[in-house]
This record gives C-alpha cells, sequence and structure tokens, in this order.
C-alpha cells in the first residue's frame, strides 16, 4: 500500500530547456534523506506536457536507477489519448514502476463511459497498479462519482488522487475506500480533512520544499495525533495558498530556486512569476522560515 507523502517532483532544467539529471539526482537523495514517502515522476508538476516522450522515458528510467526501491516511484503515464496512455504505461511498467497516475482525458473530455473505458483499457493491460487522477481544474472534466465506482471495482485500479478541492465530492466516494482502494489528497490545503475521510496521505507540491513536514504532517495523523498534525497544516496555510498564486509549478519552482536549489527555469508557455505575486511568495516564505 502507498501511503503517507509522495513528492509530486519538480522537473529541473538547465538554463538552455534540456533536463538537469545531476540536478534530478540530487533531488532524489534530498527527498529520501528527508523522509518523503513517495516520488512521483511526471506529473503536473514535473511539467511533462512540454516534454518529449524520449524525455519522459529517461526521467522515469533515471528516477528508478536512482531510487533503488528505497521508495516507492510512481509515473504519470496520462495522456488525452488512450492509446499514448497504454503505450506509455505499459513502458513504465517494464521499468518497474510501483504504480502509475492516470489522468482523466484532458481537452477531448470524453463521457462517462470513455472516460472509464480510458482507465480500464490501460489497467487490462499493466502489472502495475494504476491511481486515477481527477482534477478537473486542469482538465476540464471529472469523473462522476458512479464511474469511480465502477473503476474502484477493478483489480489494477489501486486508488484516486483527489484534485477537485470539492469536499463534497470526496465525502461521496469515500465509502470506496478500502485496502485495495485508497484516495490522496491532491490539494495541500485540505491535506488533514481528507484523512479525516479516509485518505492515506497527500500527492504534494508542498513537499518540493518541506518534505520533513509534509511527511510529519500525514505521519502524526495516522498516529492519532490529530492536533499535531492539524498544527502543521495551518502553519504552512498561508504558504501553500501562495503556491498556487500561479498556476503550478510556477511558484514552487520560483520557491525551489530562492532556496538556493537551483532547480532552472520553466518551459514555455509557463513563465516567470509576475512581481507582486513573487513578492507575496517570498513574504509566505519568510514566515515559514524558507528564507531568512
Amino acid at each position: 500500500m502507498l501511503k503517507g507523502s509522495i513528492v509530486a517532483l519538480v522537473t529541473p532544467f538547465h538554463e538552455d530547456g534540456s533536463i538537469n539529471f545531476a540536478k534530478l539526482e540530487e533531488l532524489l537523495e534530498w527527498h529520501i534523506a528527508n523522509g518523503t514517502d513517495g516520488i512521483l515522476v511526471l506529473g503536473t508538476t514535473g511539467e511533462s506536457t512540454t516534454m518529449s516522450h524520449e524525455e519522459d522515458d529517461s526521467v522515469v528510467y533515471f528516477t528508478m536507477k536512482v531510487v533503488n526501491h528505497r521508495v516507492p516511484v510512481i509515473a504519470g503515464s496520462g495522456s488525452n489519448d488512450t492509446q499514448t496512455q497504454i503505450d506509455k504505461s505499459m513502458k513504465y511498467d517494464k521499468m518497474g514502476v510501483d504504480a502509475l497516475l492516470c489522468i482523466t482525458p484532458y481537452y477531448n473530455k470524453a463521457n462517462q463511459r470513455g472516460m472509464i473505458r480510458h482507465f480500464t483499457d490501460v489497467a487490462d493491460k499493466v502489472e502495475a497498479p494504476i491511481i486515477l487522477y481527477n482534477v478537473p481544474g486542469r482538465t476540464g472534466c471529472s469523473l462522476s462519482v458512479k464511474a469511480v465506482e465502477e473503476l474502484s471495482e477493478h483489480p489494477k485500479i489501486c486508488g484516486i488522487k483527489e484534485a477537485s478541492g470539492d469536499i463534497s465530492y470526496a465525502m461521496n466516494i469515500s465509502h470506496l475506500i478500502r485496502d485495495d482502494f485508497q484516495m490522496f489528497s491532491g490539494n495541500d490545503d485540505i491535506i488533514v480533512p481528507l484523512m479525516s475521510l479516509g485518505a492515506s496521505g497527500v500527492i504534494s507540491v508542498l513537499a518540493n520544499t518541506n518534505p520533513r513536514e509534509t511527511h510529519d504532517l500525514v505521519a502524526k495523523w495516522m498516529e492519532g495525533d490529530h492536533a499535531g498534525s492539524l498544527a502543521i497544516q495551518q502553519k504552512y496555510l498561508d504558504y501553500i495558498h501562495a503556491l498556487f498564486c500561479e498556476v503550478n509549478p510556477i511558484p514552487v519552482k520560483e520557491a525551489l530556486n530562492a532556496m538556493g536549489m537551483n532547480v532552472g527555469p520553466y518551459r514555455l508557455p509557463l513563465y516567470p512569476m509576475e512581481d507582486a505575486n513573487r513578492e507575496r511568495l517570498y513574504r509566505e516564505m519568510r514566515k515559514v522560515g524558507l528564507l531568512s
């Protein structure tokens, strides 16, 4: 079972836009040393939408080699084209990833039966378990509760990254949580509320800059220290909001670079932050001790 703080890892780039594998290794080692419970590569935060398939493959291969089974590795293999999602999932499955994160079909969207096929056609062809990724703010479509109910019965579909930000929706699918179907918060500002519904942790942007604290937030809840977990959530809440004052991963990469982590630039159409938003981010970073 996957659980805890799973970082949705940024992809570090050189100034020319190429992948900085030396920095990627440094980030992976830093996360393992600081308690991160799992690594997601090629998620939204990893800018996979602007990377070639060959670059995607190289990031997954490199991550598997560096991590070497010390923590679980999840690969984002989603696409709005089901066949592409199948091809990528099968490739990463053969690389030995611990799970695959598959997104709802953005842009072309599809009806609920089409979305169910979008996931089951992949699940029928891989050994690695699949985590559904519901993020309507990014994709323009959402899995219905009935669709999640049906998909949860597939033996290879092991959970959902619930990133709608809708507590009511999370409540309505929480009855599906069991040993072989988990829910993960996809929103850092409501980790504690979703764990109160039975979520197994978070797939986190915050963990990029605060791996130990995000791990502790989840671990304290799981250990029964609900007040301690809530205190961490509340302490970082304004900073979390600042991390999303512009589209992810613009602020979190800005934060990492300000911390001296040197993860490099973005790929267009992502672009450096507006000055006012940058100052807001830095102000909140100072409040939580990330900047002096």
